[in-house]
């Protein structure tokens, strides 16, 4: 294993799309939930423990190598928000070409053939990990960190906050991360029914009214 190959598929500069999408962050700072710093590191951590833990699994699971035609099922079971399910398809479209670009796989080129128009995103992140040489737990990682560096990216252009400010959250929530990455694995090593499945209801209903606004500067 290279643990490097984890920096690459980690770093905001991978080709993946991530920048394009806040995370909930965009419709979270409108409605007024996210004004500052302490917003955006409660917004983060409840982003974490719901949806990062969830999405976390299904990556550990699709690098252990358990089926991801059910591993993908069982996303689109967890995700009930249609404008949700559309964008991770989006994102997980976009992270297959930077993946397979980068780490030239069969098990990739399998699984783009078998959703032409993108499998979700943490699905294919556990198969391009295990493509990298990464394990189940790097994958898990790798998911924590950008739940929570989606919307810290995003709340600096929003807000125009503090980068260094933005930053120390990310700081802060560090043990939070191993411990989702640690439970996301733990989860995934028992196999696709024990797979978390915690949610966030108001992120699915803002995604939705999200979706429908004229102008934003994210895609979700």
């Amino acid at each position: 294993m290279t643990r490097s190959a984890l920096l690459v598929l980690a770093d905001g500069r991978f080709p993946a799309g991530g920048h394009a999408h806040s995370g909930g962050a965009e419709a979270a700072v409108k409605a007024g939930r996210i004004k500052d710093a302490d917003d955006l590191e409660a917004f983060c951590r409840g982003r974490l423990h719901t949806t990062g833990l969830t999405s976390a699994g299904l990556a550990a699971a699709a690098a252990y190598g358990l089926d991801p035609y059910e591993l993908d099922v069982a996303a689109d079971a967890r995700t009930p928000s249609p404008a949700l399910r559309a964008a991770a398809r989006r994102l997980g479209r976009q992270l297959m070409r930077a993946a397979r670009a980068t780490w030239p796989s069969p098990e990739l080129d399998a699984l783009a053939a078998a959703f032409p128009r993108g499998a979700h995103q943490p699905v294919v992140l556990g198969a391009t990990a295990r493509a990298a040489g990464l394990g189940p737990e790097d994958a898990a990682h790798c998911v924590a960190y950008e739940t929570v560096g989606g919307p810290a990216a995003a709340a600096v252009r929003l807000l125009s906050l503090d980068p260094y400010r933005a930053t120390a959250v990310l700081a802060r929530l560090a043990p939070e991360m191993d411990h989702v990455a640690a439970r996301a694995t733990a989860a995934a090593r028992q196999g696709i029914d024990a797979l978390p499945a915690a949610s966030a209801p108001l992120l699915d209903l803002t995604a939705e009214q999200h979706a429908a606004w004229p102008v934003r500067l994210f895609a979700s």
